[in-house]
């Protein structure tokens, strides 16, 4: 394999980074990782409001009318504010922010070798911006009239006549704060997209980006190219519902099915801008928790990049309801079941991955494989939404929310928590608990499957989506019904909870978990060759910036001893001027903190810090 010569670091690269003071480094900074970290601790508060607003209509949906705690009675206004709001909320404020953002601003210049974005100041214009479209949506829920609540597809006339929504105002900011947040995303995806092209490592070729990178990038185009005409139908909406226009009211010449073509253009591709992702995290975990190469990474890449091609040939099946001639209708059931090879075909790619590996059940992988798991649930049961024949049947059921979660849940929430668990030690230097970690696991995945299979039955006998209260129609509301109603909402209870404990170990071990080294997975990616956590500026630690030799999953090379070949060390046999730190011993597998342990640990750095010296 050619690679560059190595390269030390340039003149005045050290004076790039200068000390800063505590407000410009954390809340003004240009700083990758800083910025991550702000997308992440944003996008976590934004969680905790979306998830309160969900146990908040579950409780009206098991026991309607009574009092909710901590909240009180809601009213139907109150109701679809709320399922308006979740959904805009995990989708375009949690997923996106913390799978895209986060972990693509802390990773990305990190596995890459390089010291920061290409575009800094950008960057942190891209989360002050997506900082001030979160602002405006909370400040939505305060304004007359309360939060939008025409649903978060936002189909007109709902969304564009107020005396449909009864939401004014809540409905146009609802619509600014999403534009200020896709305004943000496209800054962010400038920076994601140039910095792979053009600030590589010497040495790394195309196939030795490590998949997370490539998922996230690729993410980024899907995005750019498809939002456009969402953009401009949002435009029309505003003008609608502020300036009198009529692009979509159908009684003045107008045609609202034109909105749900704009949206869903953009719609549905952005299901795969939040997939991509977390199947790239879940590359780089299983691959270092089974100690082998992943299985068929160009395969894995073109499907990707076929994924997002085919991504934008699908949309009308959320119109298979709407009017769509059925020569058009068969169309789109064709390249909506065509789409699903690709995306199982990533999957078994990764079970192929792990078959014959020396797996460890580590928190990570823990939430790694339950990814793929439920994400297969997800894709098996939305089949039956891509042939228009059934989904005259399923569609506006309850059959397709639970549909979406058992795709959304495993991508939002089980992708985040794969990834928050394995780069902990680096975005913090310390170790999470591992046996609360597995705890929370179970505490998640186990109630999850108890909400949304009792939606699943549901749906197929016929409950609709979007009404405040059952009691309304007998037919749905027989005591079998209610039953399942009360045990996914007690489910959603029981979940809850033990996010409480995540939190707690999160920020507990933030401040006091067991100290990481740098590499304690003996992980092959560049990121492991940083400080835990790293410095502004990544590799000033050491002589030279780091030059790449092999892939980023040699595990259990035959021309090697040790299991994993990091990309950083040189070939057997040739000389390379030596890092300024040496590459550091592995930690064991995260363990519960001890005073020991960390004796141990403390005495591992001090002796790395003299033969640094």
């Amino acid at each position: 394999m050619a690679t560059a010569a190595p390269h030390a670091h340039d003149h005045g690269h050290d004076d790039a980074h200068p000390e800063e003071s505590w407000v410009i480094k954390y809340l003004w900074s240009t700083d990758h990782k800083i910025i991550g970290l702000q997308y992440l601790f944003t996008g976590m508060a934004m969680a905790i409001i979306g998830g309160y607003f969900a146990y908040a209509f579950r409780m009206q949906l098991a026991f309607p009318g009574e009092s909710v705690p901590t909240y009180g009675v809601v009213s139907p206004a109150q109701y679809n504010a709320m399922v308006t709001n979740h959904g805009t909320i995990m989708i375009f404020w949690v997923a996106m922010p913390v799978l895209i953002a986060a972990f693509g601003n802390f990773l990305i210049p990190l596995m890459l070798g390089c010291d920061d974005m290409v575009f800094p100041r950008i960057n942190r214009l891209s989360y002050q911006i997506f900082l001030l479209s979160a602002l405006v949506l909370i400040a939505s829920f305060f304004v007359p009239g309360g939060g939008f609540g025409g649903a978060w597809t936002s189909y007109p006339p709902l969304s564009s006549e107020a005396g449909y929504s009864l939401t004014p105002l809540g409905s146009t900011i609802w619509l600014l704060a999403v534009a200020l947040e896709f305004v943000a995303f496209l800054l962010g995806g400038i920076n994601f997209i140039t910095t792979t092209m053009n600030s590589r490592a010497p040495g790394m070729k195309y196939t030795d980006i490590p998949m997370v990178v490539w998922m996230i990038v690729l993410a980024s185009i899907i995005f750019m190219a498809s939002v456009g005409p969402l953009i401009a139908g949002a435009i029309m909406l505003l003008f609608d519902q502020n300036l009198g226009t009529h692009f979509f009211d159908p009684t003045a010449g107008g045609d609202p099915l034109l909105w749900q073509h704009l949206f869903w253009f953009f719609g549905h591709p952005e299901v795969y801008v939040v997939l991509l992702p977390a199947m790239g995290i879940v590359a780089e975990i299983i691959t270092t928790f089974a100690r082998k190469k992943l299985f068929g990474y160009k395969t894995v890449l073109y499907t990707a990049i076929a994924t997002g091609i085919l991504s934008f040939f699908v949309w009308a099946h959320h119109q298979f309801v709407a009017g769509i001639d059925p020569r058009m209708a068969n169309l789109f059931t064709a390249t909506t079941v065509l789409i699903s090879i690709p995306i199982a075909e990533m999957c078994f790619v990764y079970i192929g991955t792990l078959y014959g590996g020396s797996i460890r059940f580590t928190t990570p992988m823990l939430w790694a494989l339950a990814f793929i798991f439920e994400f297969l649930i997800g894709g098996v049961t939305g089949i039956f939404l891509g042939a228009s024949g059934s989904d005259i049947y399923f569609h506006d059921t309850y059959f397709v929310l639970a549909h979406f979660h058992y795709t959304f849940f495993p991508i939002a929430i089980i992708g985040t928590f794969a990834a928050l668990t394995y780069w902990f030690p680096k975005m913090f230097g310390r170790h999470l608990n591992e046996s609360l970690g597995k705890i929370h696991f179970w505490g998640t995945v186990i109630p999850f499957n108890m909400i949304f299979i009792p939606l699943f039955i549901l749906g197929v006998g016929g409950q609709h989506r979007r009404i405040y209260s059952y009691e309304h129609f007998p037919e749905l509301f027989q005591p079998w019904q209610q039953d399942l109603r009360v045990m996914a909402t007690v489910s959603l209870l029981v979940m809850l909870v033990f996010q409480a404990l995540f939190l707690m170990n999160f920020f507990y071990s933030i401040f006091k978990g067991k100290k990481a080294s740098k590499n304690p997975y003996n992980a092959n990616t560049l990121e492991w060759l940083a400080d835990s956590p790293p410095a502004h500026g990544n590799f000033l630690h050491l002589a030279e910036m780091p030059v790449v030799h092999r892939g980023p999953y040699e595990f259990n090379h035959p021309d090697r001893d040790e299991d994993y070949w990091p990309q950083w060390l040189p070939p057997e046999g040739v000389s390379a001027a030596p890092p300024a730190d040496p590459e550091p011993a592995a930690d064991p597998e995260p363990a519960d903190e001890s005073a020991d342990q960390d004796a141990d640990q403390d005495s591992d750095q001090d002796s790395d810090e003299e033969s640094a010296s």
